[in-house]
């Protein structure tokens, strides 16, 4: 069949689908009033709500006719890896770009995340996470001046443990679901934490578990947390966050007690 023919046929169907409709909570600036605008994305098949974000930023008028100005959301990889287009969809904090039109009910609800500081429209300033992950040395240092040679061999069992918390793209979904996490505290949430268990389970990142501990101890810390589970359930990864949360305690527990016997 003619490569010419196929796409013609393939948006012939699209355009006799009706559109998208789309509903956004838009709000200038952190000090002004939100508000909502309703917008028709013509269809197309596997659209994602980036595609429909990127049709009405190039077509910034409303369902009704109004011409308005073009949303502002964040984004980068649209692959689900860099973790900046989180957003509330229909009621749900998730990634948009994995969230397909085809499955979601209409209007579809567009809202920004509530944790975070609003910058504009969608987009919000997740500088607390990395600030946080910066507390608590959520890195491996290394001198990269000279070869270090071979890393140390991790065995098979810890590699398999290990690998769904390096799954963890920072996008906040997790803070966002978390009944602890607020904006008016220091929690670090179950992110942070669980970068924690990752690092301190490295054998060089394990040079800092005990700064590590102290961190997570400290305000803000592993005792904050309520355990309630939301967390788990909106992660788009399966990171078992959970899991994570529980062995960090065990490590502080044990720390603690050592910390206390050795004075």
């Amino acid at each position: 069949m003619n490569p010419t023919t196929t796409r013609a046929t393939d948006t012939t169907s699209s355009s006799s689908k009706p559109p998208i409709l789309i509903r956004i909570k838009r709000q200038d600036s952190p000090d002004q009033a939100s508000r909502w605008e309703e917008f028709a994305v013509p269809y197309r098949a596997n659209m994602n709500i980036i595609s429909c974000l990127q049709w009405i930023a190039a077509h910034p008028t409303t369902a009704d006719g109004k011409a308005t100005s073009a949303p502002v959301w964040d984004s980068g990889c649209l692959e689900e890896v860099c973790g900046a287009c989180t957003m509330v969809i229909n009621g749900k904090v998730r990634q948009s770009c994995s969230a397909l039109v085809d499955k979601l009910e209409q209007p579809i609800t567009l809202e920004p995340m509530t944790k975070f500081p609003l910058v504009r429209d969608l987009w919000v300033d997740r500088n607390r996470l990395f600030n946080d992950l910066k507390k608590v040395k959520a890195w491996v240092p290394i001198d990269g001046t000279y070869d270090l040679g071979a890393g140390p061999p991790i065995s098979q069992e810890l590699q398999q443990e290990r690998y769904p918390l390096s799954r963890c793209i920072s996008c906040g979904c997790c803070l966002e679901a978390c009944p602890q996490y607020t904006p008016t505290n220091n929690f670090v949430g179950a992110a942070v934490i669980s970068q924690v268990r990752l690092f301190n389970d490295h054998p060089t990142g394990a040079a800092l578990k005990n700064e590590r501990l102290e961190a997570i101890m400290g305000e803000g810390g592993i005792t904050e947390c309520g355990k309630a589970g939301n967390c788990v359930e909106v992660c788009p990864k399966q990171i078992p966050l959970l899991e994570s949360i529980a062995a960090v305690q065990r490590q502080t527990t044990v720390y603690a007690v050592k910390k206390f016997f050795s004075k």
